[in-house]
């Protein structure tokens, strides 16, 4: 049992931009974001596996991590690492990124030593966090922070990644219905292949178990419905949790805040 554990998510004053302070001593293990995770090691140490193999960031360092990127997380060093982490909203970083002629996103460098990368993220942070945030720093923080990212660390096209067809046929029955149970049995067949061809290819392509990836699709689900207004014993069996304690499990696992919170900080 983790020893040391704090995460707060803070109001924020943009609606696609969600902003956390995470203390942790905790191994997290392989789970994706389906927004552009951009943040700063405030001390500490830390080792994530990521799409390039595995990398270290150190206090001071920035991280970042690709919508959809399968990753992990541990301490260095035996003590709890501090980090402050933005998560920006796939469409409108991409239509930011479009209006100067890049199309499509994909951050190349997970962990970087940028000093300048690093106060344009601690101005943005402090904006976004702010109860009453000057409109025009607030946008020009953003960009500020964007533009860096793009010119230096690589925001361009991501790289055709089709999987394979009984992959493909399995995501797409997670994808479209992921309240609805499964079995692995029925996702063999509806991929043509055996269980464990399925299993050893899914893992091998996606970087998670299908049960793992379900879990993330259904969470994702219920954020959604948290985020219109749903009530938490609702959103979790609408999503296909079998009840709140199930969802509360698994959004702290995703998300490192407990759904409660995570509404509040929407209120």
């Amino acid at each position: 049992m983790s020893s040391h554990h704090r995460m707060f998510q803070h109001r924020s004053a943009l609606w696609w931009v969600e902003a956390r302070t995470l203390a942790s001593d905790r191994v997290f293990p392989r789970h994706s974001h389906d927004q552009l995770g951009v943040g700063i090691m405030v001390s500490g140490a830390h080792r994530s596996w990521s799409g390039i193999g595995n990398v270290e960031a150190h206090a001071g360092d920035i991280i970042m991590v690709n919508p959809g990127e399968m990753h992990d997380g541990m301490p260095l060093g035996g003590g709890p690492r501090e980090w402050r982490m933005l998560y920006f909203d796939l469409a409108v970083v991409t239509d930011l990124v479009e209006a100067e002629g890049v199309t499509g996103i994909e951050v190349v460098r997970p962990a970087v030593s940028d000093r300048l990368l690093a106060t344009r993220f601690a101005a943005l942070f402090e904006c976004v966090i702010d109860k009453a945030p000057d409109p025009l720093l607030l946008e020009e923080s953003l960009l500020r922070l964007i533009m860096r990212i793009s010119r230096y660390y690589g925001l361009r096209p991501p790289p055709a990644r089709d999987p394979s067809p009984p992959v493909k046929k399995a995501l797409a029955r997670l994808d479209g219905d992921a309240a609805s149970p499964i079995r692995l049995t029925e996702l063999a067949e509806l991929a043509g292949v055996s269980r464990f061809q399925l299993l050893r290819a899914f893992v091998s392509e996606v970087g998670a178990t299908p049960h793992a990836y379900l879990v993330q699709r259904r969470v994702y689900l219920a954020r959604r419905l948290l985020a219109d207004g749903r009530p938490i014993v609702e959103a979790a069996m609408d999503a296909g949790f079998a009840d709140q304690s199930h969802l509360t499990r698994a959004f702290v696992r995703q998300f490192g805040v407990t759904p409660g919170r995570y509404v509040a900080a929407r209120a």
